[in-house]
C-alpha cells in the first residue's frame, strides 16, 4: 500500500540548515526521553514534506556523547517521519576516500560505550536484526543525488563508530583499518540502531573532512576539519534538493516499516504497561 514521503533529515557538523524549504517553522518536541538536540524545522520541499534536525544543534553545543538519539529518533517519528537520510562528517580510512567526497554507508563497526543504545528495556524486550542496517532504496537514491549535484562519490562503505570526544591514536587508526573499515566517525551509532529500532528506514553519507591519523604525516585537528566541512556544505545542501526532488510521487513500502513484527520476545502479560507508554511512537503500531 502506497503512502505519502515524509523524510527526516538529520544534519550533521557542517550542515545546520536546509536551502528552499517553504512553509518552514521551528517546532518543539517533547519525547519520553528527554529533550532532542533541538527544535525540528518542519516544512515542504519540492512538495516533500521535510523534518530537519541538526543533530548537533544549532551553533553546535552538543559533544557526541552527550547527543540525545533516543530523544531525536523518537521525535523524527512524533513528527510524522517515513524514513531518515543522515549526513555525517568523517574521517577517511582509505586513501582512495579523499577529503571532499562523500561516501553512503552501508555497514557499521560501533566502539561507542556511553550512550543508551535502545527504546526497549525490561518489561518488552525487543531484538531488531541490523544485519543490513540501511535501506537499500534511500542509499542508492542518495549516492545518485550525490552525482547529480556533481560530486564525488564512494557507495558501500563501512563506517566505524568511535566514542570520541577525543580522535584516534595512530595504533586505533590503523586497528580500523585492519577491521575492514573504511570512515569514521562519532555519530552513526547508536542512531541506526534506534531509527531500525522505530521501524525507519535510514540511509547515511558521510562527507570526508580528512584523512584519519593512519596516513603518515598525518594528524586530524579541528580547523581542518571545518574548512573542508564547510566546503562540502554547498554540495550536501545541493544533495538534499536532488534527493528530494527525485522521490517517487509514492511511498512503497520497506520491510523496515515493519521491523518490529518478529523482535519481541516478552510475552504479552509480561508487557510492563509504563515501559510501553514510552513507546507510544516508535513501536505504536504494535498496540493499535
Amino acid at each position: 500500500m502506497a503512502s505519502e514521503w515524509c523524510i527526516g533529515i538529520i544534519g550533521g557538523s557542517g550542515l545546520y540548515a536546509i536551502d528552499g524549504i517553504e512553509d518552514e517553522q521551528w517546532i518543539a518536541i517533547d519525547t519520553p526521553w528527554g529533550d532532542p538536540s533541538d527544535e525540528i524545522l518542519c516544512g515542504t520541499l519540492a512538495g516533500v514534506k521535510v523534518r530537519f534536525l541538526p543533530r548537533h544543534g544549532r551553533g553546535h553545543p552538543i559533544t557526541p556523547t552527550e547527543l540525545n538519539s533516543r530523544a531525536n529518533i523518537d521525535a523524527l517519528k512524533r513528527a510524522g517521519c517515513t524514513d531518515i537520510l543522515a549526513i555525517s562528517a568523517v574521517g577517511s580510512l582509505r586513501e582512495e576516500l579523499e577529503p571532499g567526497r562523500f561516501a553512503v554507508v552501508e555497514q557499521f563497526i560501533d566502539r561507542t560505550v556511553h550512550r543508551p543504545s535502545t527504546f526497549y528495556t525490561s518489561g518488552f524486550v525487543t531484538h531488531v536484526s541490523m544485519a543490513d542496517p540501511v535501506c537499500p532504496r534511500l542509499s542508492d537514491m542518495a549516492a545518485h543525488a550525490i552525482s547529480d549535484a556533481g560530486g564525488k562519490v564512494a557507495v558501500g562503505a563501512t563506517y566505524l563508530a568511535m566514542e570520541g570526544p577525543q580522535f584516534s591514536t595512530r595504533a586505533e587508526s590503523r586497528m580500523y583499518r585492519a577491521w575492514g573499515a573504511d570512515v569514521i566517525g562519532m555519530t552513526a551509532m547508536p542512531e541506526a540502531k534506534l531509527a531500525r529500532e522505530a521501524e525507519l528506514p535510514y540511509a547515511l553519507v558521510g562527507m570526508v573532512t580528512d584523512y584519519d591519523c593512519w596516513r603518515e604525516g598525518e594528524a586530524v585537528d579541528v580547523a581542518q576539519v571545518v574548512g573542508q566541512m564547510q566546503a562540502n556544505g554547498a554540495l550536501a545542501r545541493a544533495m538534499v534538493a536532488n534527493f528530494i526532488a527525485a522521490l517517487p510521487q509514492e511511498r512503497e513500502p520497506s520491510p523496515i516499516d515493519f521491523a518490529l513484527d518478529d523482535a519481541v520476545i516478552t510475552a504479552p502479560d509480561e508487557h510492563d504497561p509504563a515501559v510501553m507508554a514510552k513507546l507510544d511512537a516508535v513501536a505504536g503500531r504494535l498496540f493499535g
